[in-house]
């Protein structure tokens, strides 16, 4: 079978089964601008956030205008971030809530993923800004690039817990 055929095959049955990673790593922060805090587990809660988050309380730095319940970004892009600047992002300076390994290039535009006993629908692309280079460090936007960092809506709520599957619908939602 050549190469582009076996490629093409292999894309067209990840799409039919979904895709599967693992929740690396989950973080929080009390306020904007407060350093993140790295949990075991946190609480999901439906249309609202993570408890003990800034979101979830309503002290999020874009929260009138640009808030998302929960952000995640692919533990590939901060790898990618850390060769490129050499920058150090294992305690959550790139002011995600999860991260999330084995999902590089898989395609989260309106998808529904479930992590662990919690279901999010994608909500949209969440690129670093300017913000996060005055509380992070210059530079740090730059190095993480336009598309690491999604928002993601809590349908149900629950517990997650670093290590639990992360899995990722087959197809997209209407609407």
């Amino acid at each position: 079978m050549p190469p582009w055929l076996h490629w093409l095959l292999t894309q067209r049955l990840r799409r039919e089964r979904g895709q599967v990673g693992r929740l690396s790593a989950i973080f929080v922060a009390d306020y904007a601008g407060a350093p993140m805090r790295s949990r075991d587990q946190a609480l999901a809660l439906i249309d609202a956030g993570l408890a003990d988050d800034r979101y979830a309380l309503g002290r999020g730095f874009w929260r009138l205008t640009d808030g998302c319940q929960v952000t995640l970004i692919h533990a590939e892009d901060l790898a990618r971030a850390q060769r490129r600047q050499g920058l150090s992002l294992e305690a959550g300076q790139h002011r995600r809530n999860l991260v999330v390994s084995g999902l590089a290039r898989t395609e989260l535009r309106h998808r529904e993923i479930r992590i662990g006993e919690v279901v999010f629908d994608w909500h949209r692309v969440r690129p670093p800004c300017g913000y996060l280079d005055r509380v992070s460090g210059p530079g740090t936007a730059k190095a993480l690039g336009r598309q690491s960092g999604h928002c993601l809506r809590v349908r149900t709520t629950g517990l997650i817990k670093v290590g639990d599957r992360v899995e990722v619908s087959a197809s997209a939602r209407q609407g």
